[in-house]
């Protein structure tokens, strides 16, 4: 026995010394009935030893010195402690307090022994936090009783803190985890898209389904010619600050970036959450994105770059979304001809300005202000369609882009010679054709030729002066609409001007 009085009966029911570590520690399933005695008297400690030694599922642990109490307390974690009141260096009440001023024993069950019944010690024993009051040494069934009654409620009090500590720290770890995954993954979906698959178990699953939604694509007109013109960083810079200012703008709109695509995006309103404004916000979200571009070029002439112009095609319509791919690598996005057709329609824009097709002015209402409208046949359809050029959107929105004005061209008293191909997609046709820029204004040209291309088709332009000395090789335009048919001239919206041929237009105008 050591010096401080103490021993433990085992489950075998063999005395041990007490303090030595348990086998394993106490978890939710591992808490066993644990009994704590402190009395001065040796003969009352076998006294309950014997009493309980029978007992298999209690560990019993004696401690003769009073003083050293709460010391084994903290040690051995108690679900039960017997006091005797009665101890000659340290007052029994006094040890009461110390007890419940002490962290790890406040909530222990307290019970304490007295030679006799004294009501008024049971009751100062009560007020000071003692559980309950005992005769020494009463019937060995009503201890173990008593003590089983008192170890049940504390496990039970601390296994349901213990579970709800083990719930907190669950939840802290799953915040943790998914503030994580906001944060990382967030630069690459948008929040909805990871908001669905975080709380969704089906979150990842592969499928999809049809749903009624707004698709947006934008582009940066004739940013081909600008990246053969930079350097690769240089490009990589431009398109950066377009995406961080486009991304903002997209977001506030409550827009789903499905992706970028080099310098274009595709934006989904309508999935995953589908709200019943969205072809709405998807053309108010254009028309801030176009007023935006006042700050991306801002930030391209700080930096010495060229500035550029966004064209942007919505179309609304039913489409597949949902998660799409293998099981090793997916991604959440929209397929189907309505996808297709906003593309289509992008690619019929020039700087500045946004179309959108039929089905979307339909479900905007009457609070578009339309400034244009025009007939198409795109790629893969067999009837022709009707764009419309938004200018701006009232209601809760109140946005507004400037009025269309009327190009005023110059008539130039020497034409310029210009070499021009057919623009396909992102190439550029073999064959050539030979005309004249006959009126010439900063952004705008007609152009006289023997060819007569289409409405809405991109152009290659190689210029040269009224000498025939080339000026550029490198210039783009879209053509807007045919002005004569004998001899034929169109007229063209300049998409990308090099600034050799901007110099050499205002020296041309002056």
């Amino acid at each position: 026995m050591k010096d401080e009085g103490e021993f433990r009966q085992s489950e075998s029911g063999k005395a041990q010394e007490a303090g030595s570590a348990p086998s394993s520690p106490l978890t939710l399933t591992t808490h066993r009935t644990t009994v704590l005695l402190v009395d001065d008297q040796a003969m009352i400690g076998e006294a309950v030893r014997r009493m309980l030694a029978t007992e298999s599922d209690i560990d019993f642990h004696y401690c003769q010195d009073a003083g050293l109490a709460v010391r084994a307390a903290n040690r051995i974690s108690p679900t039960v402690i017997l006091q005797d009141l009665v101890m000659p260096e340290v007052d029994g009440l006094l040890l009461v307090r110390y007890f419940r001023a002490n962290e790890a024993t406040r909530d222990v069950p307290l019970i304490v022994l007295s030679g006799k019944e004294e009501p008024r010690t049971k009751a100062e024993a009560f007020a000071l936090g003692a559980n309950d009051y005992m005769v020494k040494l009463p019937d060995r069934l009503e201890v173990i009783a008593r003590i089983r009654h008192h170890s049940k409620g504390y496990i039970n009090l601390l296994e349901r803190n213990e579970a709800h500590n083990a719930l907190l720290e669950s939840q802290r770890q799953l915040e943790i985890r998914n503030q994580f995954i906001k944060e990382t993954f967030g630069r690459y979906l948008s929040d909805d898209i990871v908001h669905s698959i975080l709380e969704s178990p089906e979150g990842l699953k592969l499928g999809g389904e049809k749903r009624w939604a707004t698709i947006m694509m934008t582009d940066l007109r004739g940013f081909t010619a600008i990246g053969e013109r930079l350097p690769a960083e240089s490009v990589v810079s431009i398109i950066n600050t377009y995406l961080e200012v486009m991304t903002d703008v997209i977001f506030k709109y409550q827009g789903t970036i499905d992706e970028f695509i080099g310098d274009s995006i595709l934006v989904i309103f309508g999935a995953p959450i589908l709200r019943e404004d969205d072809a709405r916000r998807s053309v108010a979200c254009a028309i801030e994105m176009q007023m935006a571009m006042a700050d991306v070029n801002g930030r391209n002439l700080e930096n010495g770059f060229p500035e550029v112009a966004q064209g942007i095609g919505i179309n609304t319509g039913e489409l597949v979304v949902g998660n799409i791919g293998s099981e090793k690598r997916s991604k959440y996005g929209v397929v189907g001809r309505n996808v297709n057709l906003a593309s289509r329609i992008e690619s019929y824009t020039v700087g500045g300005q946004i179309l959108i097709s039929e089905s979307t002015k339909d479900d905007c209402g009457p609070i578009l202000r339309i400034d244009d409208a025009m007939e198409v046949m795109p790629k893969g359809f067999k009837e022709p369609i009707t764009i419309h050029e938004v200018g701006g959107i009232g209601g809760e929105y109140d946005l507004f882009l400037p009025e269309k004005k009327d190009a005023v061209l110059l008539a130039l008293r020497h034409p310029l010679p210009v070499r021009f191909s057919l623009f396909s997609g992102k190439h550029a046709g073999d064959a050539l054709f030979d005309g004249q820029v006959v009126r010439l204004a900063a952004d705008a040209g007609d152009i006289r030729s023997d060819m007569a291309p289409e409405q809405l088709t991109n152009l290659k332009l190689s210029l040269f002066d009224d000498e025939g000395y080339e000026i550029t090789t490198e210039m783009y335009a879209k053509v807007t609409k045919t002005l004569s048919d004998s001899p034929p001239v169109f007229r063209v919206r300049f998409t990308s001007v090099p600034k050799e041929a901007k110099a050499f237009f205002k020296e041309c105008s002056s």
